[in-house]
């Protein structure tokens, strides 16, 4: 599969960069839900890749397809070198973080914090997209930080990255606060502003709009996608997986192929699980991901302490998972 094939099919949901979440583990397990939807990875730091050439940060399995790489920095040049290792290694598209609130992300001055800093988010994915070439280059960014007035700075900042050549970002229809709140409060607190996500679109009907916060179910995802290009779900897609993504490719792509139910998805992991373990991995690395699987189903929380449990532990591979299954 190869999102090239058909990008704007991939566009209308995506799956959400979540840090200590979305990793290759997780992006293998959640593409055995869904053939379509388009995966981000973790945020990678372009000075990891760069001045700490840890460039095994972009490993990932071929089977993960469509599936785009989430940069962070903010400074031109290094972005458009780690740029060109993405792009060496096949990914399907290049995102630029313009959004996260972390501390550790301020002090580096990228994430949320470049929201103050428009111009050089547009040197930033000009170099970009000159190392990308035919690999599309986007934005994710929040509506505003701290006090400014997102009425005026979000259509300004989508101005600019028009101008600079970006044709699809992503909107997370909060604030950032970048003083005063945590990480995981900026995740919850700030008020969500879907009608001035909504109102981007009409003013910019030339660029590609996903919206992004609180969206918490397909149902939601349908109703946003009445107003926009995409929508991007996070934390929901994490903890109800096969909510989200077990009925996605038939309610969002018009794909009439079943999906595999929850227990077809599990024995479907067996053979990656099987691997990774002989490979001297351990098998938490891959079922932490895996907890909210049955969420809402009888024998769910069997399913959870069984794992949480025991997946840790010296030895512990399939065996165990089939152990956890429901009955």
């Amino acid at each position: 599969m190869c999102l090239n094939s058909n990008a704007k099919l991939a566009y209308r949901f995506s799956i959400a960069p979540m840090m200590d979440w979305t990793d290759r583990h997780c992006r293998y397990f959640h593409r055995l839900m869904s053939r379509h939807a388009l995966l981000y990875t973790e945020m990678v730091t372009a000075p990891a890749l760069v001045r700490g050439g840890a460039l095994h940060l972009l490993d990932y399995n071929p089977e993960e397809h469509p599936v785009a790489v989430q940069l962070g920095g903010s400074d031109p040049a290094e972005l458009a070198a780690a740029t060109g290792f993405c792009v060496e290694r096949g990914y399907d598209e290049v995102n630029l973080n313009v959004g996260c609130p972390s501390d550790r992300v301020q002090s580096g001055a990228f994430g949320a914090v470049l929201m103050k800093s428009p111009d050089l988010v547009a040197d930033c994915v000009s170099a970009m997209q000159e190392a990308a070439g035919d690999v599309p280059v986007t934005v994710k960014c929040r509506i505003g930080v701290d006090d400014q007035e997102a009425a005026e700075v979000l259509p300004e900042f989508l101005r600019k990255m028009q101008a600079a050549g970006i044709g699809r970002i992503t909107v997370h229809a909060r604030k950032a606060w970048l003083d005063g709140l945590s990480p995981k409060e900026n995740r919850d607190i700030p008020p969500l502003d879907y009608p001035l996500v909504h109102e981007m679109k009409r003013v910019f009907p030339d660029i590609h709009l996903s919206i992004n916060g609180g969206i918490a179910s397909l149902d939601m995802v349908e109703a946003e996608l009445a107003h926009m290009d995409g929508v991007m779900v996070g934390r929901a897609a994490y903890h109800q997986p096969y909510d989200i993504l077990g009925d996605a490719d038939q309610r969002i792509f018009s794909d009439a192929r079943a999906c595999l139910s929850r227990e077809e998805v599990v024995f479907a992991m067996e053979d990656y699980i099987g691997r990774h373990v002989a490979a001297g991995g351990k098998l938490a690395q891959i079922t932490k991901h895996m907890l909210g699987l049955f969420a809402g189903q009888p024998g769910a929380r069997r399913w959870k302490r069984v794992l949480s449990e025991g997946a840790h532990k010296e030895g512990a591979g399939f065996a165990l998972v089939q152990e956890a299954l429901p009955r």
